[in-house]
């Protein structure tokens, strides 16, 4: 199954626990600063993710949604 997700980079404070939680390495720091100056989390296009959540259910700020593909 594949999938993707949806991080809402403007409300994102860096914790990095989304990037700790994927186990594909599918969410990666921007090299873009957000509009409260953080270096937000973003998905990697491309990359293994397949829907699993883990990154949505351990994000404090629930700004990530998790897309699945069938």
């Amino acid at each position: 199954m594949k999938g993707s997700i949806r991080i809402r980079a403007a409300l994102c404070k860096n914790c990095g626990l989304c990037i700790e939680a994927c186990p594909k390495g599918s969410i990666r720091v921007s090299k873009k600063i957000n509009e409260k100056s953080y270096f937000p989390a973003e998905f990697v296009k491309g990359g293994d993710c397949t829907g699993c959540g883990l990154c949505a259910v351990v994000c404090p700020e629930a700004i990530i949604e998790v897309y699945r593909e069938s």
